[in-house]
């Protein structure tokens, strides 16, 4: 008997009920069982807990870390190209850059579903591997582009096959860990956003320096070689990329009925083998949580993007050179990373979302606020590129922990992950106009239209809308998205 069906053979009154994967439906303060604590932990009492959390840890984490840092690298190293003459050699005019830019977003926001679905079919070694050699083989194609057709066409498949790269990781993470230790788990992972920023900008101050070699400007190298670096590592990514708990072969028969029974504890039966159907999806977006989980995220894409594209650029006009510029965006990067961290673990520790999330997004606005107001203070502009940057980052990785990890059942992951990762990225489009060539140096309608709206959606008038969303729920018996846990008292 497998580990699930075990599972389902201890719970038959949750077998007889429709809703029993929809953790939504019961109330999060107790286990869905009232003996199925007691039963799993009596059961496996000769398994250390600790030990095995840490032995996912090792083998899960680490490896879609990489992949997404590769992968949000090559899709925001244009950034760093501009600085190395990609517009003049490609002879964009106008807002052009910027419509280079808005097309990844299309395939990227809706193929988003149809890969969470093809990762239940190809397993999640296979399909993420796959994803990744493919998008650093176009990454070293946009290297290679000679006008504006070359390099639209490019980030187009470039958006469609990284398209299964995000929600799929989020997915598959989420089958692996309980509500209340995956926050730090959740940001660790998306602060590959912050880390290929950093990591980006020091990489392409180096590989500027080769502009001239073989007679391509330095522009080109950048993504001939990060493109060649994103496909090499996806070679060995495809052996050590982990598939779902009741698939890897790293674990003993035991740890895995283990794993299954203590995520069944926290949200209910995964359903891991039941087919994926049009209907079910459809089914999935009955809920009207759902749809709110999307216009969540959507509200922290605008600015998160019009940072990753933007930063150098702002850096640039405040009167540094290329290299310089370059080396200028790590700091802010690196600050964003370890602000995410340390949100995140406090975020676990009390276990809360909610007062988490109004905090960082206000963090975001303030900094936001003052690139909106001040014009001629180049330091003050450039601190504020951290607060803006440290909110941002902080806040993304809460709202999607605090939505993914409360969905029960792989249907509703892998549709809902998608679904908000997909729909959220509609606002990548916004961001890609924030900064328009007309506007430079100061780029003040940008700043006052863009970014600072979007982050004022984001941290306070968002924040406010999900909080009534949340005291309706409660008023008709339910809990959604956090940030009560199993065996603790809600706490907001």
């Amino acid at each position: 008997m497998s580990a699930e069906g075990e599972l389902r053979s201890t719970a038959p009154t949750l077998k007889e009920d429709p809703n029993a994967g929809d953790i939504e439906k019961h109330s999060i303060g107790v286990p869905l069982e009232s003996s199925l604590q007691e039963d799993f932990t009596a059961r496996y009492s000769h398994i250390d807990e600790a030990k095995l959390v840490w032995k996912i840890d090792l083998r899960v984490i680490p490896v879609l870390c990489i992949l997404y840092l590769l992968a949000f690298l090559d899709r925001v190293n244009i950034s760093n190209a501009t600085l190395f003459g990609l517009k003049d050699d490609l002879h964009l005019g106008g807002d052009e850059y910027n419509t280079a830019l808005v097309v990844f977003f299309v395939p990227y926001v809706l193929f988003e579903i149809p890969s969470n679905a093809a990762i239940k079919r190809l397993r999640p070694h296979l399909w993420l591997s796959l994803c990744m050699f493919l998008f650093g083989i176009i990454t070293v194609l946009q290297g290679l582009t000679q006008n504006f057709s070359g390099i639209v066409a490019t980030r187009f498949f470039l958006g469609l096959v990284e398209s299964g790269v995000v929600p799929a990781c989020y997915y598959l993470i989420s089958m692996w860990y309980k509500r209340a230790e995956a926050q730090k788990r959740y940001s660790l992972f998306f602060s590959g956003t912050s880390l290929a920023g950093a990591f980006g900008g020091l990489l392409a101050s180096a590989i500027g320096k080769m502009d001239g070699m073989r007679g391509y400007h330095g522009w080109r190298w950048i993504f001939i070689l990060e493109g060649t670096l994103t496909a090499v590592i996806s070679i060995s990514l495809y052996f050590a990329i982990p598939d779902f708990p009741e698939e890897v072969k790293w674990l003993t028969a035991e740890e895995k009925k283990f794993v299954k029974a203590r995520l069944y504890e926290d949200v209910g039966h995964s359903m891991r083998h039941d087919p994926l159907t049009l209907r079910s999806i459809l089914n999935v977006f009955k809920d009207y949580k759902i749809i709110v989980g999307g216009f969540m995220y959507f509200g922290l894409i605008v600015p998160s993007y019009g940072l990753s594209y933007f930063i150098p650029t702002i850096v640039q006009n405040l009167g540094h050179g290329s290299i310089r510029t370059q080396l200028l965006t790590v700091p802010i990067f690196a600050c964003a990373f370890a602000f995410a961290m340390v949100s995140a673990t406090a975020s676990d520790y009390f276990r809360h979302r909610f007062l988490f999330i109004i905090f960082t997004s206000a963090v975001c606005l303030a900094g936001f606020i003052i690139l909106l107001v001040v014009h001629h203070d180049t330091n003050l502009q450039y601190g504020a590129l951290f607060l803006a940057a440290m909110g941002t980052y902080s806040a993304m990785p809460l709202i999607i922990c605090w939505f993914t990890t409360n969905l029960g059942g792989h249907h509703r992951r892998a549709v809902g992950t998608a679904w908000q990762i997909g729909f959220g990225n509609i606002g990548g489009i916004i961001s890609a106009y924030s900064f328009l060539a007309k506007d430079a140096p100061d780029f003040i309608p940008g700043r006052r239209d863009r970014a600072a709206r979007a982050a004022e959606k984001a941290g306070l008038s968002e924040a406010g809308a999900i909080a009534r969303v949340l005291k309706k729920v409660k008023k008709e018996g339910m809990y959604v998205f956090g940030p009560r846990e199993p065996h603790a008292p809600c706490k907001g």
